[in-house]
């Protein structure tokens, strides 16, 4: 585009004032995204978008409004703050709105370190399309394998800048890279599928089509003839597939909103033991090359390192300004938005402690259980912690795998669950979200 998103931030701050607001922030995008999709050896679907957007948020007292945008010329700003002023002055009193004081702001205005951006030149179509046809072939070819259902290959680059009536204006770009597949075994009633896929930053830390394609066959021929499980209490080893999600549960019950509506399990916990002893839950907003880093957050505060769980011991909640107020608390620099929204609190890089122990090692260790590799649906009371979830994966006997299983419920009671988990060593090190798989060694399933 031939104007910078600085420009553009800066522009609507001034109509912004034009129109009457007291304080405002303002948010341009900027980005190009290509995907491609094949199937049965030919392509299925292309997409591509670029463009740019902006998103004014307009403050007057203690009553706010968002608009959104991709028109860029003077006029269409003009009306866009005075809309948005507008619809400010009939939005419901909030006494918790308000930008940052100045003494609050990131001195960090670009992602310089944090290698968010690769510089390499962006992929022509054809070459993700041979990508996504490496994929799909590599499926093919391990025995078993039926179809593909899709396979595909994606890249994207962006650009993000905020600015506010504060004084804050800084911005960063990042890239993404990305392939997948899904492949599906058997025939009829007796179809199962499964998946695999990677996406990196950086192109050259993307894994090969072959591999994806590869693991993608094999996980849906290892589905192969499922049985409902046993029901009864037994161990369950949360795939690190789908690990990540048990922390995600933690992570929504101390989110500044859920604490603030009192809708949380974990609400009355601050200071007390939620995991064992010898486990954190680490967030670094800081990592490079990793999806979820950033300088600052979506109100211009610094982002940190931090603790969220400390040796096994709840130590803060996460929140932006708003939240933050409504508790009587500091931001912790955790605000996200879009372009059209206000701010609300959300986490960036997290990582719980790793075991010393291998997967197969806590195979070993459950004797008769459940190893869970995918999810379905999900009945979470966010005020108890109860938790049950539709589940498949494979049944362990002896310490060893020894068949496929699916259509079952897993279920039990969070704040116990977090209390118990077992980590192994095996998360990996590029996902935002670093969680290896957990063993929980006493659980209700309900299956045959």
């Amino acid at each position: 585009m031939s104007q910078s998103l600085s420009d553009l931030t800066s522009r609507l701050l001034d109509a912004a004032r034009k129109a009457g607001a007291e304080q405002a922030d303002a948010m341009a995008r900027d980005g190009t995204s290509i995907s491609i999709g094949v199937r049965a050896g030919k392509l299925e679907e292309a997409e591509r978008s670029e463009g740019a957007e902006i998103g004014l948020r307009v403050i007057l007292g203690q009553r706010q409004a968002c608009v959104s945008s991709s028109d860029l010329r003077d006029a269409a700003m003009a009306e866009m703050a005075a809309r948005a002023v507008a619809m400010a002055r009939e939005a419901p009193e909030d006494p918790t709105v308000g930008l940052a004081g100045a003494e609050q702001l990131s001195e960090l205005r670009t992602a310089e370190g944090l290698d968010l951006y690769d510089p390499s030149d962006g992929p022509a179509p054809d070459t993700l399309m041979q990508d996504a046809l490496a994929a799909e072939a590599a499926a093919l070819e391990v025995s078993g394998v039926t179809q593909v259902q899709s396979a595909g290959a994606a890249y994207g680059s962006s650009q993000v800048h905020l600015a506010a009536t504060n004084g804050f204006s800084g911005g960063y770009s990042r890239t993404h890279r990305q392939t997948y597949c899904t492949a599906i075994a058997g025939s009829g009633t007796d179809m199962e599928r499964d998946s695999d896929g990677d996406m990196r930053l950086h192109q050259s830390d993307l894994r090969s089509p072959a591999e994806i394609g590869s693991r993608a066959g094999e996980r849906a021929v290892a589905r192969m003839g499922a049985v409902q499980p046993r029901t009864g209490r037994y161990p369950v080893l949360f795939d690190e597939r789908i690990s990540g999600s048990l922390i995600g549960h933690l992570l929504g019950a101390i989110n500044g909103s859920a604490i603030a509506r009192g809708a949380s399990f974990l609400r009355d916990r601050m200071g007390q033991a939620i995991l064992p002893s010898a486990l954190s839950v680490i967030e670094d907003p800081h990592r490079a090359r990793v999806t979820g880093s950033r300088p600052f957050d979506a109100e211009g505060l610094p982002t940190r390192r931090r603790a969220l769980i400390d040796a096994g011991v709840l130590t803060g909640w996460t929140l932006d300004l708003a939240t933050g107020r409504k508790l009587g608390m500091a931001s912790t620099g955790n605000a996200a938005r879009g372009l059209a929204a206000p701010p609300s609190p959300s986490n960036w890089n997290i990582e719980l402690t790793q075991g010393s122990t291998s997967r197969d090692d806590l195979i070993a260790q459950m004797g008769t259980g459940f190893l869970v590799s995918s999810l379905i649906g999900s009945t979470i009371n966010p005020n108890t912690g109860d938790y049950s979830r539709g589940a498949s994966g494979f049944w362990v006997e002896n310490g060893q795998i020894a068949y496929p299983v699916a259509e079952a419920t897993i279920a039990g009671n969070l704040i116990e669950m977090l209390a118990r988990i077992i980590p192994a060593n095996d998360a990996r090190a590029h996902l935002s979200h670093v969680v290896p798989s957990i063993l929980i060694e006493d659980m209700s399933i309900a299956g045959q």
